[in-house]
């Protein structure tokens, strides 16, 4: 009898085992007569931290609001954006050592990938209130910024300054309708990310 074969009617009579007290033993691991070699077993992905480290508030300033002005900065020269003696040290995206065109896409594709972030369930708001990231509208802002994000990227290959600008409109009005409803209240900030 096969090694594999005495290793399922073990499990069959003993009622099996979790796969963690298995680990990799030679038996798990011991190959049919006539069988292709097994794939490599793969580790599960690490579960998720239901906590998030950034509010909302940190998460659009260290993340959304910078790869927007680099984005809205491409409407005009990036020549303009002198180099420093040392690009690798430049806390300027644009005068980095990616700077220029590269910095735009790079920009516009953080923005894409933030759209991500946004909807992250159990983000907080600075107010300590839960982001809306179940509302339909909030879920469609969302996906205003991430094609705003594509667009720029799109136009930032081109390196024409005209589609930077219709791109920056894009994305311009892609935020404002999030703000407007959610981050723009008579209140003040204990009033942001409610409807």
């Amino acid at each position: 009898m096969s090694r594999v074969r005495v290793a399922s009617l073990v499990l069959l009579v003993t009622g099996g085992f979790s796969a963690g007290m298995l680990g990799t033993t030679a038996l798990a691991q011991a190959p049919v007569r006539g069988a292709a070699p097994a794939a490599p077993a793969r580790s599960a992905a690490p579960a998720r931290p239901s906590r998030r480290d950034a509010n909302l508030l940190q998460l659009m300033r260290g993340t959304l609001y910078p790869a927007s002005n680099v984005v809205f900065a491409a409407q005009g020269d990036l020549n303009e954006f002198k180099q420093p003696a040392d690009p690798s040290v430049s806390p300027n995206p644009l005068t980095s050592t990616y700077g220029g065109w590269e910095a735009v896409q790079n920009a516009a594709l953080a923005l894409v990938e933030a759209a991500d972030l946004v909807v992250v369930p159990g983000r907080l708001c600075s107010n300590g209130k839960p982001a809306p990231v179940q509302n339909a509208d909030w879920v469609k802002f969302t996906q205003g910024l991430r094609e705003a994000g594509r667009a720029a990227y799109k136009a930032a290959q081109t390196k024409d300054m005209d589609k930077m600008t219709d791109a920056s409109g894009t994305l311009s009005d892609a935020c404002a309708a999030c703000h407007d409803k959610y981050r723009e209240k008579k209140n003040g900030p204990q009033d942001r990310c409610l409807p």
